[in-house]
């Protein structure tokens, strides 16, 4: 069925057909007939899906004509003029809904299984307006799946007010939840129109003001797909330009003032933890990859925000990120972006130099003395993602600072480390022994440990060791050959005398991250590269044998 804006006979439903999903589709053509068919086949639950095309150019709208042709479940809307936004299509597709509940959908993502009836039942027994579930964000092609917010979705739990249960607000998608359409209707909450970008957050804020009881299960109900090589970037992976950010931020502005407005203080706190716990660190992590103009407005930007926060909110924080605010707040423009991307990593890793205040307290830096850092090892320097971070265990002791430096000439199968210490917490500790754990990033397998003891320096200031890794046997894990080189991550245990064992992160530093082939008797030839990603953490590519290596030169000739 084909419909003009404003056209809207609904089906007729049926005691088991009890959900409307919303599809919003622009220029993908590609990808939007894998969208409604996993809505349609959530079985005789989904009464209705309706694809809104928001004036797309490339054949989506064709594609979905053709498509609802053969499922008479399927309605099409086609707006005559783009929206610039992802709000008026999912807003024209809520007006269009006929069904008792309602679910949103984008073009590039797909329902698993299950989702639909999972959410469903869990509304209905529990008299939920609100029914959510866990999402995967899974990179293609890789097909890696990694859970968004893990820790709200590991068991079934009924809320009957948001303010029960403040951690709700990490979670800003709309996408992963079932909403009653009557609720929306009764308290007119719709997303913002035209070109706003993050329009979930708005969106989200307005559901939970309305403090509805809220259901949630552990089941999957969202795969969201994430293509980083994709021509087009989605507006949560374009933020080469400031204006993402400025669009951010003004969207967290207004989730603030719908939450206050609503009365709902305790909501609004704990979206001001999640800015400072989740946002910032995220873009801290990436300012060093930026150009001069971008890192001055950013800084502008952000210091400007965080003006407008409550001290309560900052201390609510966890320590690297309240550190980092507070570093911004206090330096007119940018500075030490080396430092403040390790610390945005997760885990936070804090470089030296390390420098006390007058009370000697341990403190930023010499010309920086105001900014305490407060919380250093103690529980409230706990990452929040810590507990989710491969091979990481979340410790509240130290964001400890261990630079590994693969060896030149090896390829990056020989590390030498170098743990600092932080204000003497460590060498109090007492580390005898680092190990170091290797995870394939595509499906989170792990490789084998490699243990090492470590020595002290002369001057009482740091730990080093050097550990080999067994780079052929990285490749035999992969069972057939990869096409590309398989990416790995890199992690660490401290094991202490006095019996702390301390996760860490390892930071890539020195000359030897570069590509590399290297003879093998097992493969005739291994290609390792050492590299560092965008947050600084050392990782690895490996692939084996001379076909691997001259597919991969290949390319580098086409290029």
């Amino acid at each position: 069925m084909n419909e003009a804006l404003g056209s809207q006979p609904g089906p007729i439903l049926t005691p088991t057909a009890q959900v409307s999903i919303v599809v919003i589709a622009f220029n993908d053509a590609g990808h939007v007939a894998d969208a409604v068919r996993s809505a349609l086949a959530q079985g005789e639950a989904v009464a209705e899906v309706i694809a809104v095309d928001d004036a797309s150019t490339d054949g989506t709208g064709a594609a979905l004509d053709a498509l609802a042709r053969a499922e008479p479940r399927l309605r099409v809307l086609h707006r005559g003029e783009n929206s610039g936004g992802c709000g008026s299509p999912r807003n024209d597709g809520l007006r269009a809904a006929t069904g008792e509940f309602v679910m949103f959908l984008d073009s590039d993502d797909v329902l698993p299984p299950g989702a639909v009836p999972a959410l469903l039942s869990a509304a209905r027994e529990h008299q939920a307006p609100v029914a959510a579930g866990a999402c995967v964000r899974r990179e293609l092609p890789a097909r890696r799946d990694v859970p968004w917010q893990p820790g709200l979705y590991r068991e079934p739990a009924v809320y009957g007010s948001p303010e029960a249960a403040p951690h709700l607000v990490r979670d800003t998608l709309c996408v992963n939840k079932l909403y009653a359409r009557e609720f929306l209707t009764e308290h007119g909450i719709a997303f913002p129109e035209g070109r706003y970008h993050y329009e979930d957050f708005v969106f989200t804020a307005r559901v939970l003001a309305a403090a509805p009881k809220i259901a949630t299960v552990p089941d999957t109900v969202y795969v969201w797909h994430v293509r980083r090589a994709a021509a087009k970037q989605s507006i949560s992976l374009d933020r080469k330009d400031v204006a993402n950010w400025r669009q951010r931020i003004e969207a967290h502005r207004t989730v603030l003032r719908i939450l206050k407005d609503a009365g709902r203080s305790g909501l609004a706190r704990a979206a001001a933890t999640k800015f400072l716990d989740h946002d910032l660190r995220m873009y801290v992590r990436e300012l060093h990859t930026r150009g001069a103009d971008y890192q001055g407005e950013w800084w502008r930007l952000t210091r400007d925000h965080l003006a407008s926060f409550e001290e309560a909110e900052l201390r609510a924080a966890h320590a690297p990120a309240r550190w980092l605010a507070r570093v911004i707040l206090a330096a007119p423009a940018p500075r030490d972006l080396d430092r403040l991307t390790q610390l945005g990593a997760r885990p936070g890793r804090l470089l030296p130099p390390y420098a006390t205040g007058p009370d000697g307290a341990p403190v930023w830096s010499a010309d920086l003395p105001e900014v305490r850092l407060d919380g250093l090892g103690s529980e409230d320097g706990v990452d929040a993602a810590d507990e989710d971070v491969p091979g990481v265990k979340a410790s509240p002791l130290l964001p400890v600072a261990l630079d590994a430096e693969p060896v030149p000439g090896t390829g990056g199968g020989l590390l030498r480390l170098r743990v600092h210490d932080l204000y003497g917490r460590l060498a109090a500790a007492g580390p005898v022994s680092a190990e170091v754990t290797l995870q394939r990033r595509r499906d989170g397998r792990r490789g084998p440990v490699y243990s090492a003891a470590l020595t002290p320096a002369a001057d009482g200031t740091a730990w080093t060791a050097s550990v080999a890794l067994d780079l052929a046997g990285l490749t035999e894990l992969s069972g057939a050959r990869p096409a590309d080189p398989e990416p790995w991550d890199l992690a660490a245990r401290l094991t202490c005398a006095d019996g702390t064992v301390i996760g860490a992160g390892l930071r890539a530093v020195g000359a030897g991250l570069r590509r590399r082939v290297l003879p093998n008797r097992r493969h005739l030839v291994l290609l390792a590269q050492p590299y560092a990603t965008t947050g600084g953490a050392l990782a690895l590519r490996v692939a084996s044998g001379p076909r691997s290596v001259w597919r991969i030169a290949a390319r580098r000739l086409r290029r």
